[in-house]
């Protein structure tokens, strides 16, 4: 994955379930994963980052087609509700994020959104 250091992120994790043979996200996106990542301490599982609108699941506004946003710490990688609790704060907390999804709408896993126009400095 370009911009991505240490490998934290695979291919495999950012593509998840699409069949989509060209990904795209942008530099920004990869290095707020980055700084994320580092922020955090340890490994942080994407179940995926990217999907094309017509593979389910999302609007055709979603963040995901950009590959700007990462659905992270699901239930399924054995993440409890306190650790994702506790990654959402680290999230927030961070400022690197345009949107980090309330518990309210994804109780079992987290969204972490750049967005396409924010910059990280």
């Amino acid at each position: 994955m370009p911009y991505n250091a240490g490998n934290t992120l695979l291919v495999g994790e950012f593509r998840g379930s699409s069949g989509s043979p060209t990904l795209w996200t942008t530099k920004h996106a990869m290095e707020a994963f980055n700084r994320q990542r580092a922020l955090w301490g340890g490994p942080i599982p994407v179940g995926y980052a990217f999907k094309r609108s017509w593979e389910g699941g999302h609007a055709g506004q979603s963040q995901h087609y950009a590959g700007t946003s990462f659905d992270v710490a699901q239930s399924a990688f054995g993440w409890t509700n306190a650790q994702r609790a506790a990654l959402r704060q680290s999230a927030v907390n961070s400022g690197l994020w345009n949107y980090v999804e309330p518990v309210s709408l994804t109780p079992t896993w987290e969204i972490l959104e750049t967005g396409i126009s924010k910059e990280v400095v």
